[in-house]
């Protein structure tokens, strides 16, 4: 269990290290390309009006990929483009509703699918800085406009690829450690397979001497408590076998002094001759 635990962590910091160098290229590929971030020819864009809606709507992300044959572009196609809006140039998602073309020159009429009106300016060729693949991610637009800001790109990507560099450090060197350490012969794997199993043995029969103490003592208290409630003519009973065989036990004394008489009998006798 805990190695699954382990396999499925170093997968998802891999995954999230891999999703903050994405997002750190793109951050910074945004910053020195007016704002277009360019990952291998796809573009992330937050749409940042409603002029689109219901297609996508404002926060969304949506990827735009870049156009190598501008002549491949159609009526219907969503693409992404500059334009000059209030004095400014800015980008602009737009449906392609009509093309114009010339000898030398493309340009395409467009407007948002929320607007009645064709866009003022048409998009020339020159403009045109993607198509939509079709792919949107709601909501996801202000994750992408956090992280661009220093704040959000020190606490979402600075920290936690710290975090997993020193993590895999710790590991490198634990590993190193490892390689280094003895590795333990037959022998002292025997050996240790020994002594576990002499302390096993040990503790076992201390184990079992203990319950022993514990079932003698058990026994023994209730025999005492028996004798001290033993009813008065169960005592006298004990009190005359007692007392047979003390009985006894003189009478066998004295049946041995009596036998011990006649053999000093001869040297008494002899005593008395030379008495006389």
């Amino acid at each position: 269990m805990k190695k699954a635990l382990k396999i499925i962590f170093n997968v998802l910091a891999w995954i999230l290290l891999v999703l903050a160098l994405l997002i750190t290229i793109l951050v910074f590929s945004s910053g020195r390309n007016n704002g277009v971030a360019n990952l291998f020819g796809f573009m992330p864009m937050t749409v940042e009006s409603a002029s689109m809606e219901p297609t996508f709507k404002v926060d969304d992300l949506i990827i735009c990929r870049e156009v190598d044959d501008i002549n491949t572009l159609k009526e219907g196609d969503v693409i992404t483009f500059w334009t000059i809006i209030d004095g400014q140039r800015v980008k602009n998602t737009h449906r392609i509703v009509g093309i114009n073309k010339s000898e030398n020159t493309v340009s395409f009429v467009t407007r948002g699918d929320n607007n009645g009106l064709d866009d003022d300016m048409p998009a020339y060729a020159g403009d045109v800085i993607g198509k939509w693949t079709g792919t949107r991610l709601p909501s996801f637009g202000k994750v992408i406009r956090f992280l661009s800001t220093k704040t959000g790109f020190f606490i979402c990507i600075i920290i936690p690829m710290a975090l997993f560099f020193l993590f895999e450090l710790y590991k490198f060197i634990a590993t190193l450690m490892e390689i280094k350490r003895p590795k333990l012969t037959e022998d002292d794997e025997e050996e240790i397979k020994r002594r576990a199993i002499e302390e096993y043995l040990a503790s076992q029969q201390q184990a079992a001497a203990a319950q022993q103490d514990s079932g003698a003592a058990a026994e023994t208290a209730p025999s005492e408590e028996a004798a001290k409630e033993e009813p008065p003519a169960m005592n006298e009973e004990k009190a005359e076998d007692n007392a047979a065989v003390t009985e006894t036990v003189e009478n066998a004394v004295s049946e041995a002094a009596d036998e011990a008489v006649p053999a000093d009998a001869p040297a008494d006798s002899e005593g008395d001759e030379k008495t006389e």
